[in-house]
């Protein structure tokens, strides 16, 4: 029995799943498009195998590439090669593209089968995938099959952008617009101007060139000899000039008024203009194409060229036509017609347009036609699929078009493709050789010209931060040296003191000090009374009770610690008025032990 698989591919991965009772899902198809609408009946239908979820959006961009060109992708692979049983002759897989259906058959080996059923069974699959998968929710499903089918549009979009024939496309359509149009307006010109100077018509062909000189003429009668320089400047000619001048004197034209001249002026400076603007597009569509096409441009010419491209759609197109479409393409309507009529087909179409035709006889022109549009196929082939675009293929093949063109008229036998060709490969690799170092010495210039920016930014960088940390020290320096002179008034002003200016010197603490001492000690030898000493121990509890700031400073620098040292030197009056008490209070022990 044919155990048969069907591969579903999602935005999120690839599932693999088996289908039950495969003969008789086989016959009744009418029962498997309703059992596809129910959850339940399509849980008994189809079994999930396996599921191997894509890593990243990368990831899941290049599976998607990989199956819409008809690639079998290393995930695929993998998958496949695990899950599906080893014997590949009793195992069918449905898939949804005959293009990947093809390439897993080709490359590994299982039968493929699309449509029918298949397609049912993966409408079924995509309708409750949600359910199928554990962990995976609606609307996550959807939010993946968004994101990646932003990312694969964008990616076929994005093309190289100096290879885009769209731009050739718009200029070469631009290009037949302005023509159609400066021909329409010159002839309003003409026929505006000519009731003024009707002469002037017959004297100058060129539309271009009679704009300009009916701008600068303007009142037929205001010219004179001064102004025949300027006329030979724009017609290039001095008997044009003079003829000029000289049917201006005898002109039959009416009269016209300063208004209308001004209208007549300003539309022609727009004639001017826009055929100005003409030459610039011609100009670009030319840069274009030796960019794009540089090969048909070479063959047979830019503007040419560029209709062809422009009538397939693209480059692109151009190269997958054969030769024959290339022959009669933009003369479809009258190959329809001779076939409706059963008269004589087109021998050319946007060819007819080359030289090469109009140079031929008349009895060669279709012969010239079929080899030009052979040549033609060949040369756009060359441009759509090659990495360095060189016009020597080109060249090459416009040779040969001129051999065969004296051949028909001559008799002289041309070369033979295969040696034309083989010298064409030969120059081809010198030209891309030397394009690709013109790329190399340019990519080398811009990264050098990035190093001497980034070295230069970087020096720039340094300089700033090697300043900053010098002013941050002359900064720091200042404010130390002020501290330290206000450090012995910032210390009274801790301890209370209100006048600043009664701090001792450190001499007379001393000496103050020692009195104190002497004053304190006279007792302790007089009196030999055991509340001496206690009385001893309260004097300095007395001095640190006064002296909070020293235990909370204990972890000021070295400077402040020897400064918090001599504080309860420099403590001021607080001292001495504590000592005074305490002196005389050991004044009246002293007489109350006398008395005893």
């Amino acid at each position: 029995m044919v155990l048969l698989h069907v591969l579903f591919e999602h935005a999120v991965g690839y599932a693999l799943l088996a289908l039950k009772e495969v003969e008789e899902i086989s016959l009744l198809q009418p029962q498997v498009e309703e059992s596809v609408l129910n959850l339940g009946k399509f849980h008994n239908v189809v079994r999930l195998v396996a599921f191997c979820p894509f890593s990243s959006s990368q990831v899941a961009l290049e599976n998607a590439n990989a199956v819409s060109e008809g690639v079998v992708h290393e995930d695929l692979r993998l998958l496949l090669e695990t899950y599906l049983p080893s014997k590949k002759k009793k195992v069918l897989l449905g898939v949804g593209d005959p293009k990947i259906g093809a390439a897993i058959q080709e490359e590994l080996g299982y039968n493929c089968q699309t449509g029918g059923v298949i397609a049912e069974i993966l409408r079924g699959v995509r309708l409750h995938f949600h359910n199928l998968v554990k962990g995976l929710t609606d609307l996550s499903a959807c939010k993946a099959q968004l994101g990646l089918g932003h990312s694969y549009s964008r990616a076929k979009v994005k093309f190289n952008v100096n290879r885009v024939d769209n731009m050739i496309i718009q200029s070469i359509s631009l290009l037949d617009q302005l023509d159609k149009d400066i021909n329409t307006f010159s002839m309003r010109v003409r026929e505006w101007y000519g009731y003024h100077f009707p002469e002037l018509v017959k004297i100058i062909n060129d539309n271009a060139t009679y704009c300009r000189l009916a701008q600068v003429i303007g009142n037929r009668r205001e010219l004179n000899e001064e102004k025949l320089e300027k006329l030979e400047e724009l017609t290039m000619d001095g008997a044009k000039a003079k003829a000029i001048l000289d049917a201006s004197r005898s002109s039959m034209g009416m009269d016209i008024s300063a208004i209308d001249l001004i209208n007549i002026e300003s539309f022609s400076s727009r004639v001017v203009s826009l055929s100005e603007y003409r030459q610039s597009l011609h100009t670009y569509l030319r840069s274009k194409m030796s960019q794009v096409a540089p090969s048909l441009s070479a063959l047979i010419g830019e503007a040419v060229g560029a209709r062809l491209i422009a009538h397939a759609g693209s480059l692109t197109n151009l190269a997958k036509y054969p030769a024959s479409t290339v022959q009669i393409l933009g003369a479809e309507k009258a190959l329809f017609r001779a076939l409706k009529t059963r008269g004589n087909t087109p021998k050319y179409g946007l060819i007819f347009h080359s030289t090469f035709i109009g140079r031929a006889a008349a009895k060669n022109k279709g012969r010239i036609s079929r080899y030009l549009a052979n040549k033609c196929s060949i040369a756009s082939r060359i441009d759509c699929f090659s990495e360095v675009p060189t016009s020597v293929f080109g060249e090459k093949l416009r040779e040969q078009v001129e051999e065969r063109l004296s051949f028909y008229e001559t008799g002289e036998i041309p070369r033979k493709n295969l040696d034309v060709m083989k010298e064409a490969v030969v120059e081809a690799e010198e030209a891309a050789a030397e394009i690709t170092r013109k790329l190399e010495k340019q990519e080398k210039k811009r990264l050098k010209k990035e190093k001497k920016r980034l070295a230069a930014l970087a020096l720039a960088s340094s300089e700033n931060s090697s300043s900053t940390p010098e002013e941050c020290e002359e900064a720091s320096e200042k404010p130390k040296k002020k501290k330290k002179k206000q450090k012995p008034q910032e210390v009274p002003q801790e301890n209370g003191m209100e006048d600043p200016s009664t701090s001792f010197s450190r001499p007379k603490k001393k000496k103050s000090f020692s009195k104190e001492e002497l004053m304190s000690s006279d007792p302790e030898e007089t009196t030999g009374s055991p509340s001496l000493p206690k009385r001893k121990k309260s004097s300095p509890k007395e001095e640190t009770v006064n002296n909070p700031e020293e235990a909370g400073n204990r972890s000021v620098s070295k400077k402040k610690r020897k400064f918090s040292k001599e504080e309860p030197v420099s403590s001021g009056p607080e001292e001495a008025t504590t000592s005074k008490s305490s002196s005389k209070k050991k004044k009246k022990f002293r007489k109350e032990a006398q008395e005893d």
